[in-house]
Formats: structure tokens, C-alpha cells, sequence
């Protein structure tokens, strides 16, 4: 029998241990390349201990393997498993993973952390968020390589100032093998005593060709399929769908090799489970609810004005779909001696939205005595009959997600040059490319309240007028060149790592709306009128700096460029080593606040959104061995023009809040044990703090607030200022602590992991907070026999949140306000899985 998952790895121990750069710690097939046969100090070199893996770099960097990804729930998504790194922070929607959650790393949110699968970006090329709901099947990944500062240099990123999360996919196998999953749970929650079926399926297979040329041809393709009731209401299904595949050609024998990848995932869900904090569940039976399903919408009739009867209209009923897919080409050519290229290209392509219920009125709207039809003032106005009744009188139920639509080209290529085994050197070129449609279209709700079509792009209401009416129409065109090269040189038990990156970002934004206020809000009418524009006269006042009326629908480039250091040392001494890194970083700002500065003219002063910048220090200790990998490390990053956001599910939008300069800084902590083949014991720990450095202005005082005795208010026109300074960020845990053990008894396998997570404050002024909670998982694996291509055949028992705590899931925090919406945790769940050959 094969020992597996989560053992000791053994070690070629000379006189030290190897303190090496390893691929562990790469994304792009350059980097890997780069930081791959970096020389080896004193001869020697360590592995994983039990799946975990410290690479010996300049910056703060963990790996997991495949020794403990394998251990985890088979399907769960990937940003889970990322939980047993220390300073990562992930609140799961649901116990499978295909309902999304929220995600910090060093208190940083997702949208300023870069995620990308061999090299390709998987951030929304928009907004940067991450939908880790949309991730690649756990099965496929051989490692997640997780950098807890900055990026590489060559990465393709244009918010990622918070670290980076590289997802590696396996090789092909040599050899012909066939390997499978399939998996069946449920929720088994206090409380949940109405007998609902609440079950969980899942099956997985994939089938390696091995080498079917005689010359390194080799390639797999995979499949997925999932689904289950959402676990905590009377409505809603999650489906998902999904295709991997991967083809590699060897190229000689000196590594050289082309692939290609492919993938594609479809994922209908809903929304569930969001509730204000205000109205959190007050114990564990709470949680679980039911809502006006089924139900029926107000019936037609002719001659009589219907309304809508709020059918269809709860959170919960909102849908989520998306189609994903990308194509990823990874290739390395030797040139000459010492001189190897490499070049990854990619393309991807989406197609997703969110949104529900919404009122379409069938009646015009006069607007300064002209009837219009269109979106104005929030309200959808189609002049026409929408429900078949033959007049239009009536307010009609209808659905109104917020469509996005990208298609995106990307390349990262690299030259490296080795001088001599002391001495490498590498110039990298990478261009991102996303051609970014956002639109809002709409659909009649069938008679029971469902949507004929989740995806009502596909054929979208049009007006009397003949224009198909949208809530929002804009199309981006996100752009980056980016220069940079690396230097790396070994000058005895030290080594120097000196990094530049020139990025070169250009936003083109095509706005085809009336923009009315400079929060963003906007009235659609089919393009450009004169009676609208007659109604809503445009009007800026250079003195003042203020706008009355609406902004035409126009076109504005913005562009940002920066010069980005990355400096890092390594000094070995014995099985030990010290690290230190400084970086400097930028975060282009997202497309909604550049869309909101169209409401001013081009030429206003401060009208084009600054960007976000950093300098990060980390600095560290390490300690390796073959059957111990340690680090502890201190970080700090001065972030200026801090730019934050959080996400309302009800309004379907994100709100955006500018913190100023923010200081964070804090301790990561980790050690992986083996102290016999068959035992393992991993922790791990964060402190993150983050301190504001001024108080946050919201508003100026009017003659009301005087009259009313608003605090700060003594004059009009006075500020109003939030009361932020010295205070910690909202939304991430000030410190968590984490532990796994693993025991193996012969046939058996038994793991068993707990988390903390600490206090979160609700708003950036800190008057509220909510406590800290604890996760307790369990994995019990019987290795029963070995199939004929050598692999084993097992049966995996996954419980996670053992002892079923009830606590407040993710929330994206807010300025002062007392009651953001928060997400139920996911509850006790389990599920038992049949492996072959996984």
C-alpha cells in the first residue's frame, strides 16, 4: 500500500539543509523557470512536510500540496483549503464551496489580492473580485502557492497590493490511468427539524491518455458535476458543471515542453442567507428559514391596473449564474546555453449576473412634458403591453440582474538568462486585455415567480420606442503593458534578489447613460436624447466644483503607470535562514468609481479616481529540515489612498469609502511537524492590525443639522467627519489561530483541524464589533486496496464544523454604519466519498 496525505516526505540531508528557491513559489511558467535550479547553497534540499511547504524565498510565501489538498471535502472550493495558511481569512458561504464566501489575507479583501490559475488572472477584470464559487475542481490542482506580501514581477495584476494565490494544475500523467470520485452528504445541523432534504452530490472523473506518441505526448480531460439544496431555507438549488482538460507535448530532454489548458464551468445558484446584523439568527434553530415559496404573481386582466404582489421578490430568490471558461498555454524553449524563453497566452471569457425581483412599469414617464420611455430615476418605464392583457396599465413583476459580459487576452513571456550558476537574470513582457460589456437587461416573471431565463441578456425586453432598456449600459476596455526584470545572485549563504515592474494601464470607458449624481446613479433613455437632456440641462460650476443636471453619455481614457521596486535578501546559516522583502505596489481603481467621475467634466480639478499605492516590508525567520518547516515573519505596509468597498445585496451594488492612508502591519506564524512517517502536527497564527490615520469625511453641515443639533456642526458648510482616526479597518479578523494533527493507523488515516477567528469590527469607527468563533473538522480516510495503474481506492469521511457553531459568516464592513449585511456561517455538515485513484 502507498503511504499518503499528510505524512512525512523524506529528504537528501548533507552537510545543511537545501535552501532553495523552488517552483513552489511561482505562478507563470517564467517564474517557475526562474526560481527552479536556483542554485543550491550547501547542497542539499528540503520538500513538504505533510503537504505543507515553506519555500525559501525573500518574500513571506506557503505552498499546500497535494498531501493535504486531497485530505480536504473533494470539490471544495480551493479558497477553503487556502484557510490553513496563517494570515488568510475565509468565511464559506455554504459547507461544498460553490455558493462563494469572503476572503482577507493579512486583512486585505479579495479584490486587492490576486488569484490566478498558471498564470492567468481570475479576478472580475472590473471590480477585482473573486468568486471563489467559480474555482477549478480541487482534483486537478497540484499546488496552491500562496504569497502573503506582493506579487511576482511579472504578474498580470492591476489591484493585487495584498498578495497573490497561484493555483498550479497538474501534469499529465506518463502512464494511462483512470481516477474518480463520488460523494454524497448533508447538513446535519441543531435545529433543523422540518425534515427537509438538505443533500449534497457530487461525482468527479478524469482520464489520463499517458504517453500515446512514444515522445512526451500526454494529456488528461476531467468532469464534474454537483449539486444540492442550499442549507438553511425552503428554496434553491445549487448546480454546477465543469470541464478540465490538458495536453503536453515534452520538448528533448532538458524541460522544455509545450501545453495547453482548457476549462469551462457553468454554476447556477441563488443568493441565501444574508440578513442586516440586526437581524442575525439569535440561535442555531433560527437559521433556518422559509420564504413566500411557492407563490403566484398578480394574474392579468384586461381594463384593470395590476400591481406587483412581491412574489418572487425575497434575497433569496435572486440568482447567481455564471459561464466561465479559459484556454491556457504554458511554454519553455531553450534557445542556448543558459538562455530560455518562455511564453504563457490565455484567453477567458464570462458571462454572469446577480440581481432579482424589480417592478417594470408599462406605462411612459412624462418627463419636462415629453412622454419617454427608459430607466429614469430607478423606475423602468416601457410604454408598452408587458404582461399580455391588452392595455398598459399595469405594474408588472419582473427581473433585472446586472449583466457583465468579458472576454480577455493575456500573455506573460519571459527570458531568462543564467550567467552562471551564481548569477541569473530575466526580462519579462505581460499584456492583459479586457474588453469588459456591463448591461442590465430585463425579463417578465413567469406566473410563479420564477425567471424564464437566468440570464435575460439572452433576449431582453425592449421598449415601445424599439431600444432594448437596460438599468445600465457601459462597455471598458481595461488594458496593461508592463516591462520588468529580475536579478538573482548567490554570494555565498546569501542571496539577492532585485526586482523591477513598469506597468502601463490604460481604462477606456464608454458610458452610454445619463449620469445624474456622483455616486454613479444613472437614467438609461436608448442613447442620447434632446428632450431628456432639454428636461436635465447639464451645468458645472468651476468655483464651487459642483454639477446640476445629468451628464451626457460619453467616452473618457484614463491612464495610471508606476516604477515598482522589488527588493529581497536570504541569508542561510545551517538548516536556518532570515528573509527580508521590500516592495512598492498600485491598485488601479475599479471601473465604478471611474465611471462616477464622468459625472464631472474632464478637465475638473481631481476628476480623474488616484490610485492606490504600498510599500510592504516583510521580514522573517525560517527553519527546515526534512521533517520540520517553520517560519515566522513580521510585515508592514503604509497603504496610501486607501479605496474600500463593501457589497449591498439588496441595492445589487458596491459602496465605496476612501480611508486616506492606512498602516498595517502584524505576525504570521507556522511550523509543520512530522516527528514519525506516520504522524503529522501543523500550526499556524496571525495578528493583523491596521491603523487609520484620519478621520474620514462624510458630508457638510446644512442649516437642518445646525437647527438639529448634529454633532461637528456649528456653521454651514462645516465638515462632518467620520471619527476613524487610530482605528482598525472593518471586515477582518484581528488574529486567528489554527491547528491540524494527523495520525495514520495502518489502513486508516485520521485528521482532524481547528480554527479561531477572532473579533471583526463592523465599521471603520469601531463602535461595533462580532466575537470570535471556532471551527472544528475531521477526516477519517480507509485506504481499502490499490487499483491496477497503482493508485488507491479509498472511502474519505468529511465533517466540517464538527461542533456546529453558529456565527457570522463573511461581510465587507462599513464606514459608521451599525448594521451591514452579513452571511449566516455555513453549518455542521458531512459528506463520505468513494476515491479511486485520487
Amino acid at each position: 500500500m502507498k503511504i499518503k496525505y499528510l505524512l512525512a516526505t523524506s529528504v537528501v540531508s548533507l552537510s545543511t539543509a537545501g535552501l532553495m528557491a523552488t517552483s513552489a513559489s511561482a505562478q507563470s511558467t517564467g517564474t517557475v523557470d526562474f526560481e527552479n535550479d536556483v542554485i543550491i547553497v550547501t547542497g542539499g534540499r528540503t520538500v513538504d512536510v505533510g503537504g505543507v511547504e515553506i519555500p525559501n524565498t525573500p518574500k513571506a510565501k506557503q505552498v499546500l500540496d497535494e498531501e493535504i489538498i486531497r485530505r480536504q471535502r473533494p470539490g471544495q472550493t480551493v479558497n477553503d483549503i487556502v484557510n490553513l495558511v496563517p494570515g488568510v481569512s475565509f468565511q464559506n458561504n455554504d459547507p461544498w464551496g460553490s455558493s462563494g464566501g469572503s476572503f482577507t489575507i493579512r486583512g486585505f479583501s479579495d479584490d486587492r489580492i490576486s488569484q490566478t490559475l498558471d498564470g492567468l488572472p481570475l479576478n472580475d477584470s472590473g471590480n477585482y473580485a473573486l468568486y471563489t464559487n467559480q474555482q477549478v475542481d480541487s482534483e486537478i490542482i497540484e499546488q496552491v502557492n500562496v504569497n502573503l506580501g506582493v506579487t511576482d514581477v511579472d504578474s498580470p495584476t492591476a489591484s493585487a497590493v495584498g498578495g497573490t494565490i497561484n493555483l498550479r494544475t497538474r501534469q499529465p500523467s506518463d502512464d494511462f490511468k483512470l481516477t474518480g470520485t463520488l460523494s454524497a452528504g448533508s447538513t446535519f445541523a441543531k435545529g433543523d427539524n422540518d425534515n427537509r432534504s438538505r443533500l449534497y452530490m457530487r461525482g468527479f472523473g478524469m482520464i489520463d491518455t499517458g504517453d500515446i506518441t512514444g515522445f512526451g505526448t500526454k494529456a488528461f480531460v476531467s468532469a464534474s458535476y454537483t449539486r444540492y439544496n442550499n442549507p438553511f431555507n425552503n428554496y434553491g438549488i445549487v448546480e454546477k458543471q465543469q470541464y478540465n482538460g490538458r495536453i503536453w507535448q515534452d520538448i528533448g530532454s532538458n524541460g522544455d515542453f509545450i501545453a495547453v489548458a482548457g476549462h469551462y464551468n457553468e454554476n447556477r445558484n441563488n443568493f441565501f442567507g444574508s440578513f442586516s446584523l440586526d437581524s442575525f439568527p439569535a440561535t442555531k434553530a433560527d437559521r433556518f428559514y422559509d420564504i413566500n415559496f411557492p407563490c403566484t404573481v398578480e394574474a392579468p386582466e384586461a381594463g384593470t391596473a395590476q400591481s406587483d404582489n412581491n412574489c418572487g421578490a425575497e434575497f433569496d430568490r435572486r440568482f447567481n449564474p455564471s459561464n466561465t471558461g479559459n484556454i491556457r498555454g504554458a511554454s519553455r524553449f531553450t534557445l542556448t546555453d543558459g538562455l530560455v524563453l518562455s511564453v504563457d497566452p490565455s484567453y477567458q471569457y464570462v458571462k454572469a449576473n446577480g440581481g432579482g425581483d424589480e417592478e417594470l412599469l408599462e406605462q411612459t414617464r412624462n418627463v419636462g412634458g415629453v412622454e419617454m420611455t427608459g430607466f429614469i430615476r430607478g423606475r423602468y418605464y416601457f410604454g408598452r403591453d408587458l404582461n399580455g392583457d391588452g392595455d398598459t396599465l399595469d405594474e408588472v413583476t419582473g427581473h433585472d440582474p446586472s449583466q457583465t459580459r468579458t472576454r480577455r487576452f493575456g500573455v506573460i513571456s519571459n527570458l531568462s538568462y543564467e550567467l552562471n550558476p551564481d548569477h541569473r537574470f530575466r526580462l519579462a513582457y505581460t499584456y492583459d486585455d479586457a474588453n469588459h460589456r456591463q448591461t442590465g437587461q430585463t425579463s417578465v416573471a413567469l406566473l410563479n415567480g420564477e425567471i424564464a431565463d437566468v440570464f435575460p441578456v439572452n433576449n431582453g425586453l425592449v421598449t415601445v420606442d424599439g431600444f432594448e432598456l437596460n438599468k445600465r449600459d457601459r462597455q471598458s476596455y481595461a488594458t496593461l503593458h508592463q516591462i520588468s526584470g529580475e536579478y538573482r545572485g548567490t554570494f555565498g549563504g546569501l542571496t539577492a534578489v532585485l526586482g523591477l515592474r513598469a506597468p502601463f494601464f490604460k481604462r477606456e470607458l464608454n458610458q452610454n447613460c445619463y449620469t445624474t449624481s456622483a455616486s454613479g446613479f444613472l437614467d438609461c433613455v436608448g442613447g442620447v436624447s434632446a428632450a431628456y437632456e432639454a428636461a436635465n440641462p447639464y451645468s458645472y460650476d468651476a468655483a464651487t466644483n459642483t454639477v446640476t443636471g445629468s451628464a451626457i453619455p460619453q467616452s473618457r481614457t484614463y491612464k495610471y503607470d508606476d516604477i515598482l521596486p522589488n527588493i529581497g535578501l536570504t541569508y542561510a546559516f545551517g538548516s536556518a535562514s532570515v528573509f527580508a522583502n521590500y516592495a512598492k505596489g498600485l491598485s488601479v481603481p475599479a471601473t465604478d468609481p471611474l465611471y462616477d467621475s464622468l459625472y464631472f467634466p474632464e478637465n475638473a480639478p481631481g476628476v480623474q479616481p488616484v490610485p492606490e499605492t504600498t510599500d510592504s516590508l516583510d521580514m522573517g525567520l525560517r527553519y527546515r529540515t526534512g521533517n520540520i518547516q517553520a517560519q515566522f515573519a513580521g510585515w508592514y505596509t503604509r497603504y496610501n489612498n486607501r479605496l474600500a468597498s463593501s457589497y449591498d445585496p439588496i441595492l445589487d451594488e458596491s459602496v465605496f469609502r476612501n480611508l486616506g492612508r492606512v498602516d498595517k502591519y502584524g505576525l504570521d506564524a507556522s511550523i509543520a511537524w512530522s516527528p514519525t512517517p506516520e504522524t503529522m502536527v501543523y500550526v499556524f497564527g496571525s495578528i493583523n492590525e491596521s491603523d487609520i490615520q484620519d478621520n474620514v469625511q462624510t458630508d457638510v453641515c446644512s442649516a437642518a443639522d445646525i437647527t438639529n443639533g448634529v454633532a461637528q456642526c456649528t456653521a454651514v458648510g462645516d465638515p462632518i467627519f467620520a471619527l476613524t482616526a487610530g482605528k482598525n479597518e472593518s471586515g477582518a479578523p484581528l488574529w486567528t489561530v489554527g491547528a491540524r494533527v494527523q495520525q495514520q493507523f495502518g489502513d486508516f488515516e485520521l485528521g482532524a483541524q481547528v480554527k479561531h477567528t477572532g473579533k471583526r469590527w463592523v465599521n471603520d469607527t469601531n463602535t461595533r464589533s462580532v466575537g470570535g468563533y471556532t471551527l472544528v473538522d475531521l477526516d477519517l480516510r480507509w485506504n481499502i486496496t490499490q487499483n491496477q495503474f497503482g493508485d488507491d481506492v479509498a472511502v474519505q469521511l468529511n465533517v466540517t464544523n464538527l461542533l456546529d457553531k453558529l456565527y457570522v459568516g463573511g461581510f465587507g464592513g462599513d464606514l459608521d454604519g451599525n448594521s451591514p449585511f452579513v452571511q449566516i456561517g455555513a453549518p455542521r455538515a458531512a459528506s463520505i466519498s468513494l476515491i479511486f485513484g485520487y
